[in-house]
């Protein structure tokens, strides 16, 4: 019988992170869903989790758990999908690792996803963020801070976790001003700054030069270090308070940095950008993931219904009798044949 904790361990060390190179955040993602599997198999075998073995992890208990998180946990159809995904790995692994295992691992990989509406995309409009970046306060210890990172976020379309993670040698401020972003996947993308997003960075930085090493974070906390991703939400949730009313009467909104990362693509969307460049621009990895804001943006739909109009007299421009029954050559070939 083949140990449980040696395949569990090498499945975060070797596999995800060893083989994969995940960031630390997907890691804890599928941390998350093994645990609460296995904590559900203890639970249904009556055995704590270090007396589990290999005949426990079955395709029927993998149901029995998507179930369990789904009634009693309350969780969404898309948690539950991910949870999910997360086993669909480890079983893949599992059936490499111990080929004994082979045929439940399959059982496991026919296990489908559910089908969920895909959540909704919030954005700002442009006299939101106009709003936005106006109301934030001029004085104060962290008001340059707040600004230059709102203004980051709105400019480059960074995740939260990218601006988290941001250090003082990604950033290039002169003579063209852009930064590197380290992205999903261990991928590097670079992005354009504003002359005035890179003015209020040169500032933020200035006024801690002392500590100004590549290596050093550019958003920093109270305690000097750096921004976590709940500290970001904290600060973008604070700032834009008085815009979760929707604007189109709507129920009210959250905004959160990801909302600032939806209305960067729609207004660059709106400018007239090309949609692989807003790929390119957001870090997507398909083209698939981009397209969903043309989908959303009802300016350029209407932009592009005025553009193809319908002539004033349309009964005239389209007979209602087909051209060719009035073309007699045409009819006695067909008649011939």
């Amino acid at each position: 019988m083949t140990a449980l904790g040696p395949i569990v361990y090498a499945f975060f060390e070797q596999h995800l992170k060893g083989e994969k190179g995940l960031s630390p955040a997907s890691v804890r993602s599928y941390r998350d869903a093994l645990r609460l599997f296995l904590a559900f198999i203890a639970a249904e075998r009556g055995r704590p989790i270090t007396r589990l073995t290999m005949e426990d992890l079955t395709a029927e208990r993998v149901r029995l758990f998507l179930g369990h998180i789904e009634t009693h946990r309350g969780n969404h159809i898309r948690s539950r999908n991910q949870r999910l995904a997360g086993l669909h790995t480890f079983f893949s692994f599992l059936a490499r690792q111990v080929p004994e295992a082979l045929a439940e691992a399959e059982r496991v990989a026919a296990i489908p996803r559910k089908r969920a509406p895909p959540p909704p995309t919030q954005f700002l409009e442009r006299d939101e963020i106009e709003t936005l970046i106006a109301g934030l306060p001029t004085t104060g210890h962290f008001a340059l801070r707040d600004r230059a990172l709102l203004l980051f976020l709105y400019n480059t379309g960074a995740r939260v976790q990218e601006a988290a993670s941001l250090t003082i040698g990604n950033l290039i401020l002169a003579p063209q001003p852009r930064v590197h972003l380290h992205g999903k996947g261990n991928k590097w993308r670079a992005c354009p700054l504003w002359p005035e997003t890179a003015r209020l960075l040169r500032e933020m930085l200035a006024e801690r030069a002392a500590t100004a090493l590549p290596t050093v974070p550019v958003f920093t906390s109270r305690q000097g270090g750096p921004l976590t991703r709940y500290g970001i939400y904290k600060l973008v949730c604070r700032h834009s308070a008085h815009l979760t009313a929707c604007s189109n009467g709507g129920p009210p909104r959250r905004i959160s940095p990801h909302v600032l990362r939806h209305t960067t693509a729609v207004h660059l969307l709106e400018a007239g950008v090309e949609i692989n460049v807003i790929r390119g621009w957001l870090g997507h990895v398909s083209l698939d993931t981009t397209h969903r804001y043309a989908e959303i943006n009802m300016r350029s739909k209407e932009a592009a219904l005025q553009a193809c109009e319908p002539p004033v007299a349309a009964s005239a421009a389209f007979p209602r009798r087909p051209v060719w029954r009035d073309d007699a050559a045409l009819l006695n070939w067909l008649s011939s044949l």
